[in-house]
């Protein structure tokens, strides 16, 4: 009689991975250590972009109030320039009365040289009474009061 027992058999217990599913795991660890890694990447980059968007909107912020301080419509059109930690800001206004007493028109423009370039430009209106011209002023005053007494039905005085 042979002896069966000098061959063992392949049962669970004592068998270990073969090649293939090695080549498997290891191709699954990749493809996932490469899609964490693109992750990470772009979560860098979200933060870099999101730290110079701060930078810029505290720029302009900064540019538009020196706009809003100026008494002075001719200086006010004219603009100003400052530095910030690595940027290069110049600004300047094109202001346009509207037919609204002490409203004007504003189309803002502001310039940031440094790391990056832009230009950005903001349109929006303005009560700003000290740029009223004093002629054109009584004029819309008087536009307004006989439109107020026409739909009053009365007669201006």
């Amino acid at each position: 009689m042979k002896s069966r027992t000098r061959f063992r058999s392949c049962d669970a217990a004592g068998r270990g991975f073969t090649l293939i599913e090695v080549m498997v795991a290891l191709a699954i660890f990749t493809m996932a250590a490469v899609v964490l890694g693109a992750a990470y990447v772009n979560i860098l980059n979200a933060y870099d972009l999101a730290q110079k968007a701060n930078a810029r909107n505290t720029d302009l912020e900064f540019a538009r109030s020196q706009l809003l301080v100026t008494t002075d419509h001719d200086d006010a059109e004219k603009g100003g320039e400052f530095d910030s930690d690595d940027d290069h800001v110049t600004w300047h206004a094109q202001i346009d009365p509207t037919p609204t007493v002490d409203v004007f028109a504003v189309t803002f423009v502001c310039e940031i040289r440094g790391k990056t370039d832009e230009t950005i430009t903001e349109n929006f209106m303005l009560l700003r009474p000290t740029w009223s011209d004093p002629v054109a002023r009584s004029k819309l005053f008087a536009d307004v009061k006989a439109r107020i007494a026409k739909i009053q039905g009365t007669v201006p005085q």
